[in-house]
């Protein structure tokens, strides 16, 4: 199956998970075990993995690469891009959504800064998340008291024509435990009110039940990066403990890609 628009991947799920990739082997555990759970997956590259290769180009074509020769539809994200000039480059490249980040700016600064970035990118056929306020947990600081008022979300949605909207429900970034405390009631009623579909950011802190519950609650993409690395960096662990002389990276990063693939099969069953 081609590489899809990311909208087509939601229109035909409730739930959606959006799984980040750091590199190759990321990119293929991800598309293999999106094709173990017969599931579409939403395939993220995050602004953090470009700096880390140092550019979009080269694993940006190979993600998009290994999408058009998926065996399930993959649509290729870019993720939590605050410069416009990464999102300009990753539509130029043909990828299928884009999550422009400038919640670290006041709320006027925010809707002019996101509105522009979305007519340039629905003029290409490009979908488009935003972030109202700051869901916690980013540059290491955990908040996960931060809440998104509804009210405020159907004001910034209408404002900045965005085609969804990462909210604050009680997650956090980059957690490695999976004790999040998530506000059902609250993702109920931004459900009922705001036009769009709703992001749960932060996902690796939330357990299985209560991902299982959000998107029963009304959430419609569910991205989840760092659980995915904390299993790949067990199976590599374990494999070079177990081969302590091994220096193959094909063998221990295969374990960890491995890994990685059942729990991106495991994960995806679940919505």
């Amino acid at each position: 199956m081609p590489l899809v628009p990311t909208t087509d991947i939601l229109a035909a799920r409730r739930g959606c998970g959006a799984l980040n990739a750091i590199g190759a082997e990321h990119v293929t555990a991800i598309i293999e075990g999106a094709e173990a759970a017969d599931s579409p997956v939403i395939l993220q590259l995050s602004q953090n993995a470009v700096r880390y290769h140092g550019a979009l180009a080269p694993i940006g074509s190979a993600a998009l690469a290994a999408a058009r020769a998926a065996k399930v539809d993959v649509a290729v994200h870019l993720d939590h891009a605050e410069s416009p000039e990464l999102v300009r480059e990753a539509v130029a490249l043909g990828f299928s959504s884009v999550m422009f980040d400038a919640s670290k700016l006041d709320y006027a600064e925010n809707v002019a800064a996101t509105r522009e970035i979305a007519e340039l990118c629905q003029v290409n056929g490009v979908w488009v998340e935003a972030e109202l306020g700051e869901v916690g947990g980013k540059d290491g600081v955990h908040a996960p008291g931060a809440r998104t008022d509804p009210g405020e979300a159907v004001e910034f949605v209408a404002a900045t024509g965005v085609d969804a909207l990462a909210v604050a429900v009680g997650t956090s970034h980059a957690m490695l435990t999976r004790d999040a405390a998530l506000d059902f009631e609250l993702i109920a009623a931004l459900h009922a009110v705001v036009p769009v579909p709703l992001v749960l950011h932060g996902s690796s802190g939330v357990a299985d039940g209560d991902l299982v519950e959000a998107v029963r609650a009304g959430m419609a993409k569910i991205n989840i990066a760092t659980q995915l690395n904390k299993e790949f960096t067990a199976g590599v662990r374990a494999f070079l403990d177990e081969n302590p002389a091994a220096v193959d990276p094909r063998k221990y990063l295969g374990a960890g890609r491995d890994r990685l693939r059942a729990e991106v099969t495991r994960l995806l069953g679940l919505f």
